[in-house]
């Protein structure tokens, strides 16, 4: 059975490399496809055939924020959707950001980094939890 991808946009490579050993004390299994900037994560997001797990994304990014991803995706049907959680996963958690992350995007969560290996461990453990038992269009839960 594969396991549907979990999209990384994050262009700290520490960071990344951080990331992965999370993912693999945690034993998640949903390959972690990584993107350093968000034009190329947008262009896989358009033309992979897989469904995607979820995307963490920081906002800090060369080119295009985070934001001005999320505000792209919101407003494009075909990226819409795909109804693929998204989840700013970032340093900075500026509450100019925080707001228009929840009261002009549709963004499905706002997770501020902590560079301590447990407290990370937590809060992704608690991310894909969260997401593997919510019912959402893209869950291979089925409806009642």
């Amino acid at each position: 059975m594969i396991t549907r991808p979990i999209l990384l946009i994050e262009d700290d490579i520490d960071d990344k490399v951080f990331l992965e050993e999370v993912f693999e004390e945690l034993e998640i299994k949903n390959p972690l496809v990584w993107f350093d900037n968000c034009n190329d994560a947008k262009n896989f997001i358009l033309s992979t055939e897989h469904q995607l797990f979820i995307i963490l994304c920081d906002i800090n990014l060369p080119r295009q924020s985070g934001i001005e991803l999320k505000r792209e995706i919101d407003a494009s049907d075909r990226l819409r959707e795909k109804s693929i959680p998204f989840i700013f996963y970032t340093t900075t958690a500026n509450m100019d950001h925080v707001r228009e992350a929840y009261t002009r995007l549709t963004v499905q969560g706002f997770f501020q980094k902590n560079h301590d290996f447990e407290a990370t461990k937590r809060d992704i453990k608690l991310i894909m939890d969260y997401w593997s038992a919510c019912v959402h269009p893209n869950s291979k839960a089925e409806y009642a």
